[in-house]
């Protein structure tokens, strides 16, 4: 099918997405989180428990889960030399279908041959990883390029809030459909859910993009269309702004993920909590992030121009997560008269509003620099962020099993590694400030499009 001369393509507008449209590609979202949750938490809990295998089994799994996310810029490029975003998303959603459904497989296998399990599996995570990595940097580029820049922050917290509710509703709902426990209902019920995550994925996106994006397909030059992907990649990494953003993504994103497994055995072994009161704390941890995110999504969207840039949020949302550290530092020494709950909800609220104000300054800055890139800009980042969240749990883990041989005293061990996390938020801080130090103070929450084109900054 033609689609005419480039100054015909450079004429047809790209259609912009309303609220309508965030929320339908949020549904995606919803989806992704419904398959994820079940393949690195329930599927962990029954290698561990009802199989008897070693904790380090799924550890490595799902690690090899983020490492196949390191292919996210290549993925992010396919897209770009194309003409469609919604292809790699639904393509993406059906190969993490298939990986959930062949991971919970491999478990059901294991029971009978551990390592014809373990073989499955690899190959299960694998498909998850290609599958998320796919879907969800394709899913990522379209907001970036469809999204008007007043409705980025609260169009970030939209998609990631929705992916949280994915998380919740499937646990719930799966779990009461897995009991009594039995392999092939675990088979059934994960295959259930992959086919509904992917059906609403289908359905979510089905005529959503329209055209893809003309401009970007025609007028391009031939060179760039059909270059290789290094001479890309290696384009973007000379991009000042891009590469720094990278660095920031992963040092944040590693001081955001190393508490996650250490908070609950912290609140047990120094605060003498128990398994039920831990986790309850660990909800309200989340309650905390979600309260933060839409704390930064109400603000860009009413407030405006009133509250600063992204950038200024980014690195606000990790001096405050610094210090919510540092508070559980001194919440150590001080022993239960702590007010554990608060610090802990105050972290979370934290980690919320610097999440949000990552990915909304992702959008922003994956349409600068070389022009038909960003798809791969955004599986850069990505890669970046999959990499942080691979490490992070593995080094809080690490950093507790050394500390605690090298000092006897409980809270001093815990706290040592909350202050190396804390001094990890500080300097993602320093770099966040050091993106286009120059433009970031022209580019409000809420500049119209025009006022934008005048800045290069991360705020959107």
């Amino acid at each position: 099918m033609a689609h005419g001369t480039p100054a015909d393509a450079a004429a047809r507008p790209v259609r912009m997405l309303g609220w309508l449209g965030i929320v339908r590609l949020g549904l995606v979202q919803t989806a992704l989180g419904a398959i994820v949750v079940l393949t690195t938490s329930t599927l962990n809990r029954v290698i561990v428990v009802e199989l008897a295998l070693p904790a380090v089994l799924p550890g490595l799994l799902v690690g090899w889960h983020y490492a196949v996310q390191m292919s996210r810029p290549r993925m992010g490029y396919g897209s770009d030399v194309g003409r469609r975003r919604t292809p790699w998303i639904i393509g993406g959603m059906a190969v993490l279908a298939l990986g959930g459904l062949g991971a919970a497989a491999s478990v059901a296998l294991m029971s009978v041959d551990t390592w014809a399990g373990i073989a499955l599996g690899a190959v299960a995570f694998s498909a998850i990883g290609a599958g998320v990595g796919a879907s969800g940097t394709s899913l990522l580029t379209l907001l970036a390029k469809r999204v008007d820049p007043t409705r980025r922050a609260p169009a970030a917290a939209t998609v990631w809030i929705m992916m949280i509710a994915g998380f919740v509703v499937t646990a719930a709902t799966a779990g009461q459909f897995l009991d009594p426990y039995s392999h092939l209902r675990l088979v059934v019920v994960t295959g259930v859910v992959c086919a509904i995550a992917f059906t609403i994925t289908t359905a979510a996106v089905w005529g959503l993009e329209g055209p893809g994006d003309p401009v970007a397909a025609e007028s391009a030059p031939p060179a760039q269309r059909k270059g290789q992907f290094w001479d890309a990649f290696k384009q973007i990494w000379g991009e000042t702004q891009a590469r720094r953003f990278t660095v920031f993504v992963f040092v944040s994103m590693l001081a955001y993920s190393a508490q996650d497994l250490i908070l609950e055995p912290f609140a047990g072994a120094v605060f003498e909590m128990t398994p039920g009161q831990s986790t309850q704390l660990s909800g309200m941890q989340h309650g905390g992030v979600l309260a933060g995110m839409l704390l930064v999504a109400v603000a860009g969207m009413v407030l405006k121009n009133k509250i600063g840039s992204l950038r200024s949020w980014a690195i606000g949302g990790c001096i405050a997560s610094a210090v919510a550290l540092l508070g559980l530092v001194a919440g150590g020494l001080i022993g239960p008269a702590y007010p554990l709950k608060a610090n802990v909800v105050f972290l979370g609220a934290a980690n919320g509003a610097f999440a949000v104000a990552a990915i909304g300054s992702m959008m922003s800055l994956a349409g600068q620099g070389q022009k038909q890139r960003e798809g791969t800009r955004m599986g850069l980042w990505g890669a970046s962020q999959a990499i942080a969240f691979g490490l992070g749990g593995l080094m809080g883990t690490m950093a507790i099993d050394i500390t605690r041989l090298l000092i006897a005293e409980m809270a001093v061990a815990y706290g040592a590694v909350f202050a190396s996390q804390a001094a990890l938020f500080l300097i993602a801080a320093v770099l966040a400030a050091r993106i286009d130090k120059a433009g970031a103070a022209s580019r409000q929450v809420g500049l119209s499009p025009a006022a934008e084109g005048y800045a290069t900054g991360v705020g959107g």
